[in-house]
């Protein structure tokens, strides 16, 4: 396999890792990713959990400036193990935790909605109509949505409507 491919791959992997704190998808994540550094060693496994953990409070105790700093760094960090398990692993283990990384990927996917956080004012005025956080179309996004610290919502003059949080039409 490429190592391009690898290095990418271990890439997503910190993104799912950074993406998945906080949300409902953090749990499965958290398992999953457990499962593929311990590889069956109890121990190293429960490393990572303690690791992932330790990753959950950092993004979670974030203020509104510093948070997508955090998440960058964060994704760097497991992007670099996610790539390390990699090279460290024969051909065959490679192959394994590869598969199972994918299907990782894929959980996070299909497992996470939209998130908004820290948005800005939500402003309508005659009959206008705005939104701070996030607006769902019927079927739009799979997964649930997450809005933390959305902005204010004004609505002056007649048929004007603004949200903040969260709209599910």
């Amino acid at each position: 396999m490429l190592v391009e491919a690898l290095a990418a791959l271990a890439a997503a992997g910190g993104g799912a890792v950074a993406q998945a704190a906080g949300t409902d998808a953090w749990n499965g994540l958290r398992r999953r990713v457990g499962e593929i550094f311990g590889r069956g060693d109890a121990a190293r496994g429960s490393a990572e959990l303690e690791r992932l953990d330790h990753t959950a409070r950092i993004l979670a105790s974030g203020t509104a400036d510093g948070v997508a700093a955090q998440r960058l760094r964060e994704e760097g960090v497991w992007a670099g193990r996610f790539e390390t398990l990699l090279e460290s692993l024969d051909d065959a283990g490679r192959e394994q935790a590869v598969r199972d990384l994918r299907d990782l990927l894929a959980f996070v996917a299909a497992s996470a909605g939209d998130t908004a956080i820290t948005t800005g004012a939500a402003v309508a005025r005659d009959g206008g109509s705005a939104v701070t956080g996030i607006q769902n179309s019927a079927g739009s996004r799979p997964g649930p949505a997450r809005a933390v610290r959305t902005g204010d919502a004004e609505a002056t003059g007649a048929g004007s409507s603004a949200v903040t949080g969260i709209v599910n039409e």
